[in-house]
């Protein structure tokens, strides 16, 4: 009798430790369950500043910080203004700037004629670039200085050696010299 009590006392320990035992791995298990926060949604970063390059005729010629949303006008009061040469009548000072974009200010020469480059025609939306790596012949042909013969021979180049890096590249398409390069550059792009 005496080892069945013993035996009734060790299975009594037995199942109050196994119970205990269970009873602390479920009140740990409920404990260590994910908490469910609500999620939180954070506004978007604050774009940087844009890197104007303003050249040609104005007082201070180099690269300005100008806030977003900053127009042509904004880059020509952060170079000083335009100098007494400047002809203002071949830019729209109204057109939105883009980072890293160049701002060319032509200049009125001695014969009352503007440097630079010629006036942008109607058809050319000034904010809109023309992506010279992916641009139809019709698009090519709306930028200035480019006929249905240049188009032909960038597009005939663009097939044969790769897409243009920058607008350099294109002094390599026969028909296009420094100074049609230069015509264009503000008015195109790569990417």
């Amino acid at each position: 009798m005496r080892g069945f009590n013993l035996v009734r006392k060790w299975s009594t320990f037995l199942a109050g430790l196994l119970m205990g035992l269970a009873s602390t791995g479920l009140i740990l298990l409920l404990i260590r369950q994910p908490r469910q926060y609500p999620i939180q949604l954070l506004p978007p970063p604050t774009p940087g500043p844009l890197s104007v390059h303003v050249a040609g005729a104005a007082e201070r010629p180099g690269v300005y910080l100008l806030p977003r949303g900053s127009i042509v006008q904004d880059a020509l009061d952060a170079a000083g203004g335009p100098t007494s040469r400047a002809d203002l009548d071949r830019i729209n000072l109204a057109a939105v700037l883009e980072d890293g974009q160049r701002v060319y200010i032509p200049q009125i020469t001695a014969s009352g004629s503007s440097t630079g480059e010629e006036v942008i025609p109607a058809e050319i939306d000034p904010e809109q670039m023309i992506n010279i790596n992916t641009a139809n012949a019709s698009e090519l042909e709306l930028l200035p200085g480019i006929g249905p013969s240049l188009a032909k021979e960038i597009i005939d180049h663009r097939s044969a050696n790769g897409l243009f890096n920058t607008a350099d590249d294109l002094l390599a398409v026969l028909g296009i010299g420094p100074a049609k390069v230069e015509l264009i550059r503000d008015l195109i792009t790569f990417h």
